[in-house]
């Protein structure tokens, strides 16, 4: 006869067989996505200890032990930061507004603060110094450079990236960003109540409700699944047609537009009507905002908002495939899902997470100059540009000079960073430059996109020499599967001294080596 535990038991249990500690939630998690069988009713929930066992024998091998075979002893395994949550590797500013490829601030912060253990023998940088990222992305080093008391130059050949970076650093009059969000918020509820949209999604929400209750009972469902005792593709797209007469039926009731009248731009092929209609309304309300740094952050907040309402599936807000404007089988939530037809929930929902994170980064922050600029990397003149935004910066540049660089060029063909946000590039204006982008997804990984990267890279460190101290430390987060960095630092009259292997564990991340030159 099985063995049954309670989740408290199995809790327990689990954290004596893996020697660390595994929570009740971390239990339940199980029950819930089909991992373990639920027995008994709430109160007396059980499960059986024959699956727990099965579930945990594949991590019972040290995990730290996995990747030593992989990348050797010399592996730092400090720099997979596994004890860290994932709400404090996207702490704070850090996750105002989703891009692919950031590496996590810990990384950073292990390099720029002051101190040191078996594998950083030294201290790079100290309160006061001036650090550059060539490819500043979301701004991460920045950030953390400013938390630290650094100051931080970065660089951006995208200008949507220039702003979220500058975005996170400014300094607001948080009630007057406060006071807009609420105008906003309201004009927009006022908007909506002269329309049928919200009516309509309260309707389909509740015949999906039952419907999902019946077809797909939480966890028995997921359970059966994951043991193949259901063919998860054919009855998922058997429901899913048995559900479309309904979801028809509410459309025409409430004469829903599912799909815009062209699809010439992004804006017009991956928005429903409706949503369409709400961003340009909230756009127009944001023009209407007098101080600028509130207009600026407040936009973040409407792209961030946009980026989710996109016309797609769970399961490919990542990366699009097709637009969907009907409800459908969600593999990622085992049920059935619907496109959104609003953007108030999550315009509201980001509004309040964004405040609360800006509060929460300026206890933090230290005084110190930060800013991003847009251009070229390759043959950006830093001191120039500064003066045109801030002068005292562009002084202290010249007098200082950097002290090293920390950054994470992009891979070769990986990600095309002008695209994954060209929501915002069609919505805000924003000039793109993808013909300049370094390593690119649509240049492909062939040997002519690998010679264009390696000079690319070499060009960029070359430029960046002009305003280096003489004795200059250069941090770059790469995966080097290609062995491209020993060519780029000749290139660049450096060398590589010293190579930081790090398992990567955040499932955004790939496998990176920290390269310091």
């Amino acid at each position: 006869m099985a063995e049954l535990l309670s989740i408290k038991e199995a809790s327990q249990w689990a954290t004596e067989y893996l020697d660390k500690n595994v929570t009740t939630s971390n239990i339940s998690y199980l029950i819930q996505y089909g991992r373990i069988k639920k027995i008994g009713d709430n109160g007396s929930t059980q499960v059986i200890k024959e699956e727990l066992i099965e579930y945990y024998k594949e991590q019972k091998k040290s995990r730290q032990e996995e990747w030593k075979e992989q990348l050797g002893e010399d592996l730092n395994w400090a720099l997979s930061f596994e004890q860290y949550k994932e709400a404090e590797t996207t702490k704070h500013v850090h996750r105002l507004h989703p891009y692919k490829g950031k590496f996590i601030p810990q990384l950073v912060e292990y390099f720029l603060d002051n101190h040191t253990d078996r594998f950083k023998k030294e201290v790079y940088f100290k309160p006061g110094d001036i650090v550059y990222d060539p490819f500043s992305g979301s701004g991460t080093t920045m950030v953390q450079a400013c938390e630290l008391g650094i100051h931080a130059v970065g660089n951006d050949v995208s200008a949507f990236n220039a702003m979220i970076g500058n975005c996170k650093l400014t300094k607001y009059n948080l009630v007057d960003v406060q006071t807009e969000i609420d105008r906003i918020s309201k004009a927009l509820k006022s908007f909506l109540a002269d329309h049928k949209t919200l009516e309509f999604e309260d309707r389909l929400l509740k015949e999906l409700y039952v419907f999902n209750n019946k077809y797909f009972p939480v966890p028995e469902y997921k359970y059966k699944v994951k043991r193949k005792e259901i063919d998860e593709k054919t009855y998922g797209q058997e429901k899913e047609q048995e559900f479309l007469p309904t979801f028809n039926k509410l459309v025409k009731e409430y004469k829903i537009k599912l799909r815009q009248d062209k699809e010439d731009s992004f804006l017009d092929k991956w928005y429903t009507q409706h949503i369409r209609d709400e961003i340009q309304f909230v756009f127009d309300e944001i023009q209407n905002i007098k101080n600028s740094d509130t207009k600026k952050i407040v936009s973040v907040i409407l792209s961030r908002t946009i980026r989710s309402c996109r016309a797609t599936t769970h399961a490919d807000l990542a990366t699009l495939l097709e637009p969907i404007t009907a409800t459908y089988y969600c593999g990622k939530h085992g049920k059935m899902c619907k496109p959104l037809f609003s953007i108030l929930k999550w315009w509201e929902t980001y509004s309040k997470d964004t405040v609360k994170r800006l509060t929460q980064y300026d206890k933090l922050r230290k005084d110190a100059f930060h800013t991003c600029l847009t251009g070229d990397s390759r043959n950006i003149d830093i001191v120039e540009g500064l003066k045109k935004l801030n002068p005292d910066f562009a002084k202290l540049v010249e007098k200082q000079k950097i002290k090293g660089i920390f950054s994470s060029p992009p891979y070769v063909g990986l990600i095309d960073y002008h695209e994954q946000h060209a929501y915002a590039y069609d919505l805000f204006g924003f000039e793109r430059k993808d013909e300049l982008e370094i390593g690119p997804l649509f240049k492909g990984q062939g040997r002519e996109a690998k010679q264009s990267y390696i000079q690319g890279l070499s060009d960029v460190l070359n430029n960046a020499k002009k305003y280096l101290v003489d004795d200059y430390d250069i941090f770059l987060v790469a995966n080097d599967k290609y062995n491209m960095y020993p060519t780029i630092a000749e290139n660049a009259g450096m060398q590589i001294v010293n190579q930081y292997k790090r398992p990567v564990l955040n499932r955004t991340e790939k496998d990176n080596y920290a390269i310091a030159a």
